[in-house]
């Protein structure tokens, strides 16, 4: 199976039996088995299909897993749907059809006369406001007298239901029409406006105007209705806007004559009597009023002036800023620690401090050398106040620098205000009268002209508007639809049963799955244990070589043959967060696959305060790991054969007070280390990590760590707390391993090692090799 420029190594276990595979290549070892793929290497197991992108495979577990969640919502939703329709008023629903064309033909075509060019999806989106405008409503209520309508104002029906059940009487159809005139007019266009729609048929000039009602017939003469009053109000908003232009025009043209005469009159005397002849205003191509002073030396040389001073102004607002920072900041000035000098200094005290702060160890503080060295410190900090001080003079001569730009700026702003006002005092007058005729004049001649043109034109035009179908009277209810209404309650109840299946998911935190391992934990995924049926035990189980239990712990073993450089490590701990985990179970199992391997093995009950290894080996537990670790016997004493070949056993021995005292010393990594020089490999099952100090001390005296987590049971948090804790204690955890997995409740299948086959077969790439095997 090996080639060339394959670093693999068969190592040969002490009795020369069988061999087991090491490998000293850090490249990382791809291994699959059925549809399980992962790559394993220094650093652990990485889910080569787990990538960054979606899971479509995870929802669907979770979907599955809470199916009859998911089923109860849809089915409520539909019972709902069905009761909600047969509860629901029927509506009848009234359609016409009407042409609205962008402009009808025009006689004279002046402007004014019509509505304001714009877009044509602006003045559709017009029209279609004005079709359901209140002001329309109130005019059909008005010409229908719809207000005292009783088939109008009632429009009450009785749904199916009530219908064949003999609980809707006909007296409760129509209600009395009561309160005043006013009164059942606001309410009638209230129904009016409420129960209209409009539709526009796509890609043409037709609208469809509906009205709903549960009456039928009220329906379809609304709606005709509305057609016709929209026809005429469009044609009464036509001859009432050319008329009251005429009438507005009129009178604001006499008011605007009044006042160019005026204004004209009052130019001309404030001009005489000023003396003012405006040489640009007569030089202007329109004639009009000009600055008489704006264009002037002395106002360019003002604005130049003035925005200098702003300018002047602003840096020394900043300037005093930065002074006043520097005499309340001290050496946090930003100045002072941005210099290099000082940052230089500051570097220089910071070596002498270490320097003396290490020597103080040594010497006392009135040594010569010590002594030395606080002089130059005292003298390196004098050097940085004097720094300080000289940055602190620079901001404040920067700061009287840009005072004194601003004062004399101030000063020469002042002095040129005088001659510029003068000119603009006796020309401001002149340019508000010249600009009043201006204004006059040409607002004057636009009515005028204005005027004329609506004369001519007289409001004559043709209606754009007309009807295109009447509405019939509707034959069946449009609403409630059932089968709308089923669909509509099956994907509202499709949404809520997933949405309380994710929500269920997420408020569960248990590690359920082979993959929390990973994404949840950050552990490499060494192998997933199937739970056993009902009836089967861990030996029965156990002693059928192609069990899914069996199956199970051969992954686990390829894994930890493949989890370091080395292959597997000489001493391993495995360990759970809490008890009954399946520790113990998987201990033993993991010593007896790399005993069938031909390694010679030696399994240690280290739980010191609950030990289980020698009921599960029926082994004598009179002496143990406590009597070697309190000195009264050595490691040959201990060991016992068990029924397996190449596996030895130490067990507990009797229950210790002080557990972790006696794991807290030396005896116990002289133990591992006898055992690392006797055996090929030591399996150490270990206590529960979460309230005892045993598991940390343990897993820092072995070569690696595995941690059991029972499926569904172990909580994320406390998981992680036990991972925190066996970090602290320095343990190298090689990675974790998932027990009592039940493949049916997880919602979908796995390949090997989530759902095992009746065989078990594996294969692996090594750098451009492929190796297969198995049984």
């Amino acid at each position: 199976m090996s080639g060339a420029g394959d670093d693999r190594e068969w190592g040969q276990a002490p009795d020369g039996r069988r061999s087991y595979l090491t490998t000293s290549s850090p490249q990382p070892l791809v291994v699959r088995g059925g549809r399980q793929m992962a790559t394993m290497n220094g650093a652990g197991f990485d889910d080569e299909e787990g990538g960054g992108g979606l899971n479509l495979a995870h929802y669907w577990h979770i979907i599955v897993k809470h199916r009859l969640v998911v089923a109860a919502a849809v089915l409520i939703a539909l019972v709902l749907g069905v009761a909600l329709t047969l509860m629901t008023t029927p509506i009848y629903r009234a359609t016409a059809t009407i042409q609205i064309d962008r402009e009808a033909t025009r006689v004279v075509d002046i402007e004014g006369t019509e509505p304001m060019k714009g877009g044509d999806a602006d003045f559709y989106q017009t029209q279609y406001a004005l079709l359901q405008s209140r002001s329309l409503a109130e005019r059909v209520v008005q010409r229908e007298n719809l207000a005292s309508d009783p088939d109008f104002m009632s429009q009450q029906g009785g749904s199916p239901l009530k219908k064949i059940t003999g609980l809707f009487r006909r007296e409760q159809a129509t209600p009395a029409v009561s309160g005043t005139a006013e009164q059942r007019a606001r309410v009638a266009t209230g129904k009016l406006v409420g129960g209209v729609s409009i539709a526009p048929v796509r890609g043409s000039r037709l609208v469809s105007i509906s009205y709903e009602s549960s009456n039928p017939e009220v329906a379809q003469r609304v709606v005709n209705a509305i057609a016709e009053n929209y026809i005429g109000a469009n044609l009464d908003r036509r001859f009432e806007g050319a008329g009251y232009a005429r009438n507005f025009l009129e009178e604001k043209l006499a008011t605007v004559k009044a006042q160019l005469e005026k204004s004209e009159r009052d130019l001309v005397a404030y001009a005489q009597s000023q003396g003012i002849v405006n040489v640009s205003a007569m030089s202007s191509p329109t004639g009009g009023a000009a600055d008489t002073a704006g264009g002037s030396l002395a106002a360019s040389d003002l604005v130049a002036m003035n925005t200098a001073l702003t300018i002047a102004k602003g840096n020394r607002i900043a300037a005093e800023q930065r002074w006043n920072q520097a005499r309340s900041s001290g050496m946090s000035l930003p100045q002072i620690m941005a210099n290099e000098t000082v940052q230089g200094l500051r570097s220089t005290q910071a070596t002498l401090q270490a320097q003396y702060q290490e020597k103080l160890q040594t010497y006392k503080p009135d040594f010569p050398l010590m002594v030395s060295l606080k002089a130059q410190i005292d003298a390196i900090e004098g050097q940085i106040a004097a720094e300080a001080q000289s940055v602190r003079q620079s901001v404040q001569a920067e700061y009287q620098l840009a005072l004194r730009q601003e004062q004399e700026l101030a000063g020469q702003v002042a002095s040129l205000k005088g001659g510029v006002m003068d000119l603009r005092g006796r020309s401001i007058q002149y340019n508000i009268l010249q600009r009043e005729v201006d204004t006059n004049r040409s607002l004057y001649d636009g009515l005028l002209q204005r005027y004329k043109d609506i004369g001519v034109a007289g409001g004559i035009g043709a209606n754009n508007i007309s009807i295109v179908d009447r509405a019939q009277l509707p034959r069946a209810p449009y609403k409630p639809n059932l089968m709308n209404n089923l669909a509509v309650a099956l994907g509202v109840g499709l949404l809520l049963g997933l949405a309380a299946a994710f929500a269920l998911e997420s408020l569960d935190e248990t590690i359920k799955l082979p993959e929390d391992i990973e994404a949840k934990l950050g552990l490499p995924l060494m192998g997933a244990i199937p739970l056993l049926e009902k009836g089967v035990s861990v030996e029965e189980a156990m002693a059928d070589a192609r069990s899914p239990l069996s199956e199970a712990y051969y992954s686990v073993r390829t894994a930890l043959q493949f989890s370091t450089n080395d292959g597997v490590p000489r001493s391993l701990l495995v360990t759970s967060a809490r008890p009954s985990e399946g520790k113990s179970t998987t201990a033993t199992s993991l010593a007896r696959n790399f005993a069938k391997l031909g390694m010679n093995v030696l399994l240690v009950d280290g739980d010191l305060r609950n030990p289980s290894l020698h009921r599960i080996l029926r082994a004598d537990s009179s002496a143990g790991i406590t009597n070697y670790l309190t000195g009264s016997a050595t490691m040959a004493d201990l060991v016992q054969a068990t029924d397996q070949p190449n596996l030895s056993f130490i067990p507990c021995g009797p229950l210790p007070p002080n557990p972790a005292e006696l794991l807290a010393g030396a005896t116990i990594r002289a133990m591992i280390a006898e055992a690392e020089g006797a055996f090929d490999l030591l399996v150490i099952d270990g206590p529960p990590v979460m309230g005892l100090a045993d598991a940390p001390l343990l897993a820092s005296a072995v070569a690696g760590t595995v941690l059991v987590i029972e499926a569904g049971q172990t909580r994320r948090g406390l998981a992680k707390a036990a991972i925190r804790r066996l970090a602290l204690g320095n343990a190298r955890i090689l990675g974790g391993i998932l027990s009592k997995f039940n493949v049916r409740s997880a919602g979908y299948g796995y390949g090997y090692g989530y759902g095992y086959g009746s065989a078990y077969a594996y294969s692996y790439d090594y750098g451009n090799k492929r190796i297969e095997g198995g049984k």
